[in-house]
């Protein structure tokens, strides 16, 4: 962690991530505008989760050796604490891991 927070604040190359709009997502992957059009990006998601950011979120892209990749969308969720967990969709459905131990699916506690 420390080197990485070494490299950054003392890189000579300021970083190139962008964060814009995403404009319409297919079959060819997610276009998001931001200054520019980043058309056909792949997503970057930990190991077994897979997402479609909706039309509309602001979204994170960052330039790989090989083209960009969407890193995800900017979070706002403020109801959660500290070190909890949810999975959410655009329709409202949601799961909660809670600090308790408690687990909520669309707000009814499993």
């Amino acid at each position: 962690m420390w080197l990485m927070n070494y490299i950054t604040k003392n890189s000579l190359v300021s970083p190139s991530a962008v964060k814009g709009n995403v404009n319409k997502n297919d079959a060819n992957g997610t276009a998001v505008v931001s200054s520019g059009e980043h058309k056909r990006l792949k997503s970057c998601f930990p190991y077994g989760i897979v997402s479609i950011p909706p039309t509309g979120e602001s979204a994170i892209v960052l330039p790989l050796d090989d083209g960009e990749v969407a890193m995800g969308v900017v979070a706002n969720n403020s109801s959660l604490e500290e070190g909890e967990l949810m999975l959410y969709s655009k329709g409202g459905a949601s799961v909660i891991l809670k600090n308790d131990g408690r687990v909520l699916i669309n707000g009814r506690e499993i």
